[in-house]
């Protein structure tokens, strides 16, 4: 497994939780890369990405203001600090790496996806 994310659980409304993603390989300090997330019922939507060197962000509508993306690519690792949550924010939250260096809110620019990690808020 190269991408390894862990941090969920379960948390109420309102509640903070910072996810991880450990790259074991080490590959993708010159990528951009990702976390993307899986509702019950629903289908893989994008939650937020970032460039290669971190400058660059982006994020869904849906936890814009609420989540944060960053990177340490010194320690080989992506983090996504989740605020506010709210039950809508329910799913399993993978991470990935990206094929280029730039941001990408699509599932098909990414090449690496890590096993998700699953994150449960209650109202």
């Amino acid at each position: 497994v190269q991408l390894q994310a862990s941090g969920g659980g379960l948390v109420q409304a309102g509640d903070s939780l910072t996810l991880l993603c450990t790259d074991s390989r080490r590959t993708s300090s010159n990528n951009g890369m990702g976390w993307f997330r899986r509702a019950p019922g629903k289908d893989r939507e994008f939650v937020a990405s970032i460039s290669w060197n971190g400058g660059s962000t982006d994020y869904a509508h849906s936890v814009k203001g609420r989540f944060t993306i960053s990177r340490d690519n010194a320690k080989n690792t992506l983090y996504l600090r989740m605020n506010s949550l709210k039950p809508e924010d329910t799913a399993v939250y993978y991470c990935a790496t990206a094929l280029r260096s730039g941001t990408s809110s699509s599932t098909s620019s990414y090449r690496y996806w890590g096993q998700g990690t699953q994150v449960t808020v209650s109202s």
